[in-house]
């Protein structure tokens, strides 16, 4: 896991030295995602960057950037490859030779071998960019699930990426003006900015699933390598609840040990949940002893408790595993929020970001890699609204009114209310959504609901928000249930097998083989924090200051009469999906100021 950065000019428009600098620039703001090593590589008008974390063969042979001069390539790459002992042994039988011990190289000579028909043969998360040396032309990628990030910034005879985009912020020609599509997604469809658009619009990001080639001359061309595809194969048209089962059981079995691959000991975020208590019992049944969990609370708000500790505690003890219980008082979450939305490649609302970064920096201290249970509620149907895509199906509704119902945190007119007139417009949100659901492969209404939060929302909001959080400590966080394996397996499953027990309940009825009951059959939870959705005192201030500052309001993002009437009663705004719209502003008028945008 690491960071990477690079630079890319056309028509010698800036010196090596120019860019050396920018990418060393770029570099130091990636450190924390790479704190073990740094390289740097300049060839022809490219030059690379890199963070290092050392997961994969700790010695200095896998140092990057890393350049094979027999083959002609150099790459930059950030990620994990967890089938690449594999791909190594069939390189070799190919004539191929290795002088490291690494993924990295694994990687780039699986391209050398199969081109782009290389990415279809990896299991793990990645983004890349991979320089031809004798033609300058450059290829970049992005995992099929989009786990690890990738941002790029074109302009007039130059393209530069980074792994986050504050690192392309170092460059003073970016264009920093607020994008009115992504603002519209922001503000609506629950904080999500799909690829490629972010709010800032001279940066863009790369697609989940695609392939990025950059010829000599600039030109740009993108290719999806890969779709996911909704409905059972020929062969599986009988399978019965219990068949589902057995495969699903199978593959989360070999997904949870492909992550345990490492040169360091691996532990699991453990919230006590389904999806990481699951983590816990396959790796455990698996034959792994002296797991570290980990686990985070705060202090609750009136009736909402701000802990899952009794469920935790409850895994851990079953389990045995060597735990660590971080209690986080009310008084620390403050102090720290500057640093977590610092360490956030764009605005991300979720309270769970807070708990995550300072779940991650406890973490930190114990082990350099941690499972995750991110992803099953979206795969698995594990939300409230998948019912009502169901319902749709049954009662032959619009599915388009129906998402836009359950899921959006607001209606257009509540949008136009909310923001400055110049950023009037079009309804962006539901025209996305409207294109996503017309695409093939995905026919009923909960198919194409689970399809789009598969791809997109999953995306764009928690697996970006465990890259970013702890990735903020030189933490690597790998999510079993986003492999890509078990994703196509739940995309198979029939959606009524999905939501049967109030959701998730072909993982639920694995889950009872597997961990205690009493973890399964509780009410749904997640890392709360109740003090960034119902603000009091102290939070109330710090937002309406933020709101207030002339550096926010000189932006004219928001109506200053809707601001008014948020902050007169923040309790009355909270969204559809437990959202409050006061953070929301107040976050990206945060975002922006602490990077000078």
């Amino acid at each position: 896991m690491c960071g990477i950065c690079g630079v890319l000019n056309f028509g010698s428009v800036e010196s090596d030295d120019n860019s050396c600098h920018t990418v060393e620039k770029m570099m130091r703001v990636l450190a924390a995602r790479g704190p073990d090593a740094k390289g740097l590589f300049m060839q022809g008008d490219a030059a690379f960057g890199h963070r290092r974390l050392k997961i994969f063969d700790l010695s200095e042979k896998s140092h990057q950037p890393l350049v094979d001069n027999a083959l002609g390539l150099a790459v930059v790459y950030n990620g994990a490859l967890y089938n690449y002992r594999e791909l190594r042994s069939e390189l070799r039988d190919m004539g191929y030779t290795f002088f490291s011990d690494g993924d990295t190289e694994v990687l780039l000579k699986a391209y050398h071998a199969w081109g782009k028909n290389a990415l279809a043969r990896l299991n793990g998360m990645f983004a890349f960019a991979i320089r031809h040396r004798d033609s300058g032309k450059v290829v970049i990628g992005r995992d099929r699930l989009g786990i690890k990030p990738l941002y790029y910034s074109r302009r007039p005879n130059r393209i530069s990426f980074a792994s986050t985009l504050p690192a392309l912020l170092v460059q003073d020609d970016v264009d920093r003006e607020i994008d009115p599509v992504a603002l519209h997604y922001y503000m609506t469809f629950h904080s999500v900015v799909p690829a490629p658009h972010t709010l800032l619009k001279g940066i863009r990001k790369l697609p989940p699933a695609t392939l990025m080639t950059i010829a000599p001359d600039g030109d740009v061309t993108f290719e999806p390598y890969w779709r996911l595809r909704f409905g059972p194969r020929p062969e599986e048209r009988d399978y019965r609840f219990r068949d589902w089962g057995s495969l699903l059981r199978q593959e989360l079995e070999n997904a949870v040990q492909r992550r345990l691959t490492a040169d360091v000991s691996v532990g699991v975020l453990l919230s006590g949940g389904l999806d990481s208590s699951l983590v816990v019992g396959l790796l455990a049944n698996a034959g792994q002893s002296d797991l570290n969990t980990f686990s985070i609370g705060f202090e609750s708000v009136g009736d909402e408790r701000g802990d899952e500790f009794r469920y935790s505690d409850l895994i851990a003890r079953h389990y045995g595993t060597v735990h660590h219980k971080i209690e986080v008082d009310a008084g620390r979450v403050l102090p720290a929020l500057e640093r977590c939305v610092t360490a956030m490649s764009e605005p991300m609302v979720s309270h769970d970001c807070i708990g995550f970064y300072l779940l991650s920096e406890a973490v930190s201290k114990h082990v350099k890699v941690v499972q995750s249970g991110q992803g099953a509620d979206e795969i698995f149907a594990g939300y409230h609204w998948y019912p009502a895509m169901m319902e749709c199906d049954a009662n032959a509704g619009d599915p388009l009114s129906q998402y836009e119902r359950v899921f959006f945190d607001g209606s257009h007119r509540d949008y136009l209310d909310a923001v400055d007139t110049r950023f009037h417009g079009k309804n962006h949100s539901q025209a996305f959504v409207r294109r996503h659901f017309a695409d093939s492969g995905a026919d009923s209404a909960i198919d194409k609901a689970l399809r789009l939060d598969t791809t997109v929302m999953l995306v764009e909001d928690p697996v970006k928000r465990v890259d970013n959080m702890t990735m903020a400590w030189g933490l690597e966080a790998r999510v079993p249930f986003l492999d890509h394996e078990v994703v196509e397996l739940a995309a198979r499953i029939p959606a009524e097998h999905k939501i049967a027990d109030g959701g998730k309940g072909i993982l639920k009825a694995m889950g009872r083989e597997i961990i205690p009951s009493e973890v399964i059959d509780r009410p749904k939870g997640y890392f709360p924090v109740p003090a960034l959705k119902y603000f009091r005192g102290e939070y109330l201030d710090f937002v309406r200051e933020i709101l207030s500052t002339p550096t926010v309001k000189n932006k004219s993002l928001f109506n200053p009469l809707y601001v008014d009437r948020v902050l007169a009663d923040p309790d009355a705004h909270i969204t559809p999906l437990r959202g409050a719209r006061l953070w929301q502003m107040a976050l990206l008028g945060y975002w922006l100021t602490l990077h000078n945008v």
